[in-house]
């Protein structure tokens, strides 16, 4: 699978979810992430940091997963090169923009 850093690639999309593979290399981060819909963050390759609203840090490598509620923000922060699985569901949420 050719995946460019900073580009997400969507590897299946429906009204149950959508699942997402992101590369972020290592020192890169997601800034302030939020979804409207429920997100399982899973780690597929490399290992990555993650800051909750509250200030907690989650950290791991392969097979660490986070999950958060509709509009929780966090950052996810890449501590070597990473690949990361995103999982949103239902797909689009509760006042995602493409319900507009």
């Amino acid at each position: 699978m050719d995946v460019e850093a900073h580009h997400p690639l969507i590897l299946d999309s429906s009204e149950e979810g959508r699942l997402i593979v992101i590369e972020l290399p290592a020192g890169e981060e997601m800034q302030e992430h939020r979804v409207h819909e429920r997100a399982w963050l899973m780690v597929a390759r490399g290992a990555v940091e993650i800051d909750d609203a509250d200030g907690e840090t989650l950290g791991g490598g392969p097979g660490l997963v986070a999950e958060f509620d509709p509009n929780e923000s966090r950052t996810v922060r890449a501590i070597e090169d990473s690949r990361i699985l995103l999982l949103l569901s239902p797909w689009p949420g509760k006042g995602h923009p493409s319900q507009s």
